[in-house]
């Protein structure tokens, strides 16, 4: 089997309402679909979400990486995903969103091939698990409503955003609590909006309300400060922006300076590498969550049979495409009160003319 062609297009995702974060303010997003065709007719389909200020790219920029990476793998055996990832690897540097786009379409192509539903291909440790939902930035009075709607929609854990003011993110987490109740699961996450004297007086100070975690306190390449912070607090730190390929997971891992890894496909280029680091962290003795970005049924449906997959993959932040209005996405998983399960149908399970 080889394949014959690579189709790129455009999704617009439309949210119901702004999302904010320490990052910034997102209204909509775009992003890029793939679909690897091959001389035997099986195909498979793939999504990537550029984020500039986590992947470095653009759309545009995106579009552009995922049509030379086409070219050059057209005549490749798509089940050789290590090989094609080397010859991505050699034809351009970073650009991880079209990468995971490709990965994603070859990881779909291989379970139909196979017919074996994809969390099965790659590992099939269970089909179902609970994730998280994401409460944005807002007034703390706001974020604690929103958190009660959340929670009556049968969502039992909530990642509350943070890192624009650190008296307000206490706040946000005092009035969350008392809205939510003793039994919530709650984390945050700063998106590298603190330094490390704030987020060691943020830590200490919300220990009180039960936060089981928090995500990236320092910006990205600070991991010595994540270190250093990990020392002075209880809570569990998260490593996600300072983790985008397997080698930052042994740095992190070497240097302690995580209790958890977020890893995401946009980030990491795909399925294939997102493994690498699992199975680092797991060496490590480090568990896992698999995020995501603003994406689609499709890439979340891709990350979501990794965390179904993998043990060592403990939490999941797989709630992206419920913040952006329907597109008509037959198939992928099911979402019921919080509680995630994948389809049993072969590679994403997912319907989608292209």
């Amino acid at each position: 089997m080889k394949i014959t062609n690579l189709k790129v297009e455009k999704l617009k995702l439309e949210l119901f309402k702004p999302l904010t974060v320490a990052l910034g303010t997102i209204e909509s997003v775009e992003t890029l679909l793939v679909k690897v065709e091959t001389d035997e007719g099986i195909y498979g389909i793939g999504e990537g979400a550029p984020f500039e200020f986590v992947t470095g790219e653009t759309l545009e920029t995106a579009i552009t990486t995922a049509q030379l990476l086409g070219n050059q793998i057209i005549g490749q055996n798509p089940l050789n995903i290590e090989g094609i990832h080397e010859i991505m690897d050699k034809t351009i540097v970073g650009n991880t969103a079209a990468k995971a786009a490709i990965d994603i379409a070859l990881y779909d192509l291989k379970g139909k091939y196979m017919n074996a539903p994809l969390y099965q291909v790659l590992g099939g440790y269970s089909n179902s698990f609970l994730t998280d939902v994401t409460i944005g930035i807002d007034t703390p009075e706001t974020m604690a409503n929103e958190a009660k709607e959340r929670v009556a929609q049968g969502f039992s854990i909530l990642k509350i955003k943070a890192g624009l003011n650190p008296e307000q993110d206490i706040e946000a987490i005092k009035q969350i609590r008392g809205a939510v109740g003793s039994s919530i699961r709650l984390r945050m996450d700063a998106n590298q909006g603190w330094t490390a004297s704030d987020a060691v007086k943020v830590m200490n100070a919300v220990e009180k309300y039960q936060v089981e975690a928090v995500e990236q306190p320092l910006p990205s390449w600070d991991i010595d400060g994540m270190a250093y912070v990990r020392k002075k607090v209880t809570i569990p730190v998260m490593a996600d922006e300072s983790v985008h390929s397997p080698r930052d997971a042994y740095q992190v891992a070497k240097k302690q300076a995580a209790d958890v890894i977020n890893i995401k496909l946009m980030k990491s280029g795909g399925l294939y590498k997102a493994m690498s680091i699992n199975n680092i962290a797991e060496a490590a003795g480090i568990q896992c969550m698999v995020g995501c970005m603003l994406e689609s049924k499709i890439a979340i449906t891709a990350g979501a049979s990794l965390v179904a997959a993998k043990k060592n993959i403990t939490e999941a932040d797989m709630d992206s495409f419920l913040y952006v209005k329907d597109i008509g996405i037959n198939g992928g998983l099911q979402l019921d009160h919080g509680k995630i399960t994948l389809p049993e149908r072969p590679g994403l399970g997912i319907d989608l003319d292209m």
